[in-house]
């Protein structure tokens, strides 16, 4: 190309701009959320400049790292060298799709910016694939995404803009705060005095296999001040395993970075043979409408997590599935035991019965696990027994696996090859009682499809829910560059292999599961049906959990756990139902202990489940308090259907809370309101009343606490 520089506009719902320039790398300047008429490309007098503008993508190798160097994921010396060869649309899986090519000539290395829109929404995908010239190269960290835009869109400097970001943790995920970048890293220095851009940073960042064991890899950006002509940003990273993000400034700007795993933090690097290619993970950037606020941001980000699920027919059917786990038999299931369980489950409408952990060992059975074998001293009569009473019942037969691991004292220990487990140093990884399948060994990958085709052809399983309760650590090294490159090789071949199953079997469901919710991303999710968000076992503490999983999962995939027991009072009891409502209700509990009066509220729990599933694959989350603390006395999700309905639950968790509360709906500001008790409406009623001049829902008169509901929301 010319001397001249060039820009380039592309997009649909979004429309983003990039500055091409012969004397600096592509940089993405501009995203808007201005539906684009379609590509354009002409000369522009922008020129690059290195102390503003963000290279496209950032890339470091052994003998090529940063300058300056530091602890920043930019700043590297192959982002800056690269420059733009050419660029090519396309259609690829119903998405409008971008390539822009660059090369640095010093390495030999080509790199494709990949990005792919879907007509519709306000949301991107990105990665970045990276090709080996003649020559060998290893790659220590590589972007699927970087640019200054995100920052750009919100009209704010970073002294304007908070992060909201979460925490998570074993029964304690989804702990959303949301801070000033001023107080996540990002120090404010002088930087004309200093003449360098600052070396801080925030970053967000989780390790190992457990893709969401510490942190989310959900992330927005808002105006600190709140004000209505600000534009929220939304991110994700979509990998089943390590991942970051990070923010920091550069000499006149600032940048966003989401990548998957690196060297620096996650031990991976990977070795590009000559002609060889390695594919980033990706991710993906949504933008709400200018006021819209992190539910804006959010509701963007649910248009594109459905727009990037692999759609099938199963999916859609949204069975409530009752699981004999949480709160009840606890990894202990017997015939005897759930032969009532089962008949009770039929008679109060559940659709699905998930027979979970130990059904396939006569005692203690963590570390002998993996040849998933029906225990014949709990099930005298064989399993068949037990799944028959199931389908019988016109029910969908489930059991609980964890197939992944491998316990130390199993016999697939000594009889499986050594290559296909995890190791270090060629000693094979050992965790919490279990050895780590490597799926990218074929012994490994066999071994779980006669599993599988076993169960299902033996019984007619149509459910598995699939948990992983062991974390291994960086990864293997075994034919791998490092720990971490075998760790990524593992995570795409499991997801390979969940592909593979559901093609052999594509009435099949998968629940996700991994100690709860300690792997809830979107490269698994955006293939199984739902996720187990949590293994708490306090209703009280999951409202939290409830409420705010949808920022991070679709709420059609949210499996909530509503585990009633019948010595709790009635308040308490209908709590625990409400959990579960406005998600995917994960039923449990001992319903053949119950009363008529407690049947009943269970019965009621599903029929407003029902409800809100008619509507749910549609609809988006809403936080009309904000997104809730984990020791918040009122905590308040809801779902909008269109801009006509809302569902409301709420939850007043603490008596020390008020016994009234303020609730703005600014979409319903100046319109007739209609209110109805949802659930449970056999209950006490909660006071409620609609002040349409300031668009506030008021809720009095809860005298119990803890105690919830569920409100229906209609406009006259």
């Amino acid at each position: 190309m010319s001397t001249e520089s060039h820009q380039l506009s592309w997009g649909n719902e979004l429309e983003l701009t990039f500055l091409i320039d012969s004397d600096g790398p592509v940089s993405l300047v501009r995203i808007s959320r201005t539906r684009a008429g379609g590509t354009s490309f002409a000369p522009t007098r922008q020129r690059y400049d290195p102390w503003r503008h963000q290279p496209l993508v950032e890339l470091t190798a052994h003998g090529h790292g940063r300058f300056p160097g530091g602890f920043r994921h930019v700043d590297t010396v192959i982002g800056q060298r690269l420059r733009y060869v050419e660029h090519h649309e396309s259609v690829e899986e119903g998405a409008r799709t971008l390539r822009i090519h660059q090369a640095d000539a010093a390495t030999g290395l080509h790199v494709d910016s990949v990005f792919a829109m879907t007509e519709g929404v306000a949301a991107f995908r990105s990665w970045t694939e990276v090709h080996a010239g003649g020559s060998e190269v290893t790659i220590t960290f590589v972007s699927s995404f970087a640019s200054g835009a995100p920052l750009e869109a919100t009209s704010r400097t970073v002294d304007g803009l908070s992060l909201v970001s979460a925490g998570s943790d074993w029964v304690a995920e989804s702990r959303w705060r949301t801070a000033p970048l001023r107080e996540s890293g990002l120090a404010r220095i002088d930087r004309e005095l200093q003449h360098h851009p600052p070396r801080s940073r925030c970053v967000v960042q989780n390790r190992g296999s457990w893709s969401t064991g510490e942190a989310l890899p959900t992330g927005v950006l808002v105006a600190t001040d709140g004000e209505a002509d600000a534009t929220p940003v939304a991110w994700q990273v979509e990998h089943n395993g390590p991942w970051l993000y990070e923010l920091g400034e550069t000499r006149a700007s600032a940048y966003l970075v989401l990548s998957g795993p690196s060297d620096e933090e996650h031990q991976w690097s990977t070795r590009l043979a000559p002609h060889s290619t390695f594919a980033s993970v990706p991710v993906s950037v949504a933008v709400g409408r200018p006021g819209s606020g992190l539910d804006g941001a959010l509701a963007a980000m649910t248009d594109q997590r459905r727009a990037i699920r692999v759609p099938r027919e199963i999916d859609s059917t949204l069975p409530v599935v009752f699981n004999d786990y949480m709160n009840t038999l606890m990894g202990d299931p017997t015939t005897e035991k759930l032969l009532p369980l089962i008949d009770v489950a039929a008679r109060i409408g559940a659709d699905c019965f998930c027979i979970d952990a130990g059904w396939y060992a006569d005692g203690h059975w963590w570390d002998n696990v993996g040849e998933w074998r029906p225990s014949a001293r709990r099930f005298p009569g064989g399993l068949a027994e037990v799944i028959d009473r199931i389908r019988g019942h016109g029910m969908t037969a489930g059991l609980w696996l964890e197939p992944e691991v491998i316990g130390v004292n199993s016999p697939l220990a000594r009889t499986l090859p050594e290559d296909a487990f995890f190791s270090r140093a060629g000693v094979r990884v050992a965790e919490h009682g279990r050895h780590l399948l490597d799926l990218r060994h074929p012994a490994a990958r066999a071994h779980l499809d006669e599993m599988v085709d076993r169960l299902i052809g033996d019984y007619g399983v149509g459910f598995f829910k699939m948990d992983y309760n062991t974390m291994p650590g960086p990864g293997t090294d075994r034919a791998a560059s490092s720990a971490g490159d075998g760790m990524l090789g593992h995570a795409r071949a499991l997801i390979d292999w969940i592909d593979a199953v559901q093609e052999r079997h594509p009435s099949l469901i998968i629940e996700s599961c991994a100690s709860g919710a300690m792997r809830m991303d979107y490269a698994t999710l955006s293939r199984l049906h739902m996720q187990s968000t949590s293994d708490q076992q306090d209703p009280v503490l999951y409202a939290t959990i409830a409420a705010a999983a949808p920022a991070s999962i679709l709420p059609e995939q949210a499996g909530h756990w509503a585990y009633p027991n019948p010595r709790m009072h009635d308040e308490l009891f209908a709590l625990s139902l409400v959990n579960g409502i406005l998600g995917r209700m994960y039923l449990s509990g001992y319903l053949n202990r119950m009363s008529a009066h407690q049947t009943d509220l269970v019965r009621a729990a599903i029929a407003a489940h029902r409800e809100v599933l008619a509507a749910e694959a549609t609809a988006h989350p809403r936080w009309p308090l904000g997104l809730p603390g984990w020791n918040d006395g009122w905590v308040c999700s809801g779902l909008a259907v269109g801009d006509r309905e809302l569902y409301l639950s709420l939850w007043r968790r603490s008596a020390d809370a008020s016994e009234s509360l303020s609730i703005p709906l600014p979409e319903f500001q100046g319109q007739d309101l209609a209110c109805r008790t949802l659930f449970p409406a056999s209950l006490r009623a909660w006071k409620t009343e609609w002040t349409p001049s300031t668009g506030v829902l008021t809720v009095s008169g809860v005298a119990q606490a803890p105690a919830a509901r569920v409100l229906a929301l209609t406009l006259d």
